[in-house]
């Protein structure tokens, strides 16, 4: 008889350690991602609904085309806001192709949708991504500000997907959606990736 032991070759899951799990999984701490997400969310609304109000962004997109003006003006010492040149370079070229015009309503809108979604709980780790993304071309644009806040509380929203929209829309959607993960108690055994061992004679 012999004894063959078969194991997955496919890898080994690693589980996040138990602070991670408790910020990031545990519907108990939802409440804190709760407050963290309103917040960002009221943040990224007001500001939203104040661009979507004023022509010089829905209508001309002058108000961006200042902002992207200064962002790629050069001092007499021969400095930029913007620390890199690829990206001082596609400022550049939305200016000389007259593309903010439509980009400032991208923007406000943006800015409206991720605040709603967030306040909602409607696809956190999606709009809390969009808005992270924003607050990183702000900061690239030279721009300090609040971006650098904004962007952390961001990327812990993202972290915190699974749970911090569980006081919203995405307890209710996510799960019918299909989301990629069971639900289950700090008991829950670890996955046992070693197959049983099959007997042959």
């Amino acid at each position: 008889m012999n004894d063959h032991n078969v194991r997955d070759t496919k890898g080994r899951i690693i589980t996040n350690p138990p602070i991670a799990r408790l910020l990031f999984e545990d519907t108990r701490f939802a409440v804190v991602w709760l407050v963290a997400r309103v917040l960002l969310g009221w943040v990224w609304l007001n500001s939203g609904l104040g661009k979507l109000s004023n022509p010089d962004w829905t209508q001309t997109g002058v108000a961006l085309k200042g902002f992207l003006t200064n962002a790629v003006a050069v001092s007499p010492t021969g400095k930029t806001p913007i620390a890199f040149d690829w990206y001082r370079s596609f400022i550049q070229g939305l200016l000389d192709s007259g593309s903010y015009v439509w980009f400032a309503k991208f923007v406000a809108i943006g800015e409206t949708l991720v605040g709603i979604a967030l306040i909602v709980g409607l696809f956190v780790g999606i709009a809390a991504f969009a808005g992270a993304f924003m607050n990183w071309s702000f900061v690239m644009a030279g721009t300090a500000s609040t971006n650098g806040l904004l962007f952390a509380v961001a990327i812990l929203l993202i972290l915190a997907w699974k749970t911090a929209g569980y006081y919203g829309l995405d307890r209710f959607i996510l799960p019918r959606l299909g989301t990629p993960w069971r639900t289950g108690s700090h008991d829950t055994p670890p996955v046992n990736l070693t197959r049983p061992a099959v007997d042959s004679t």
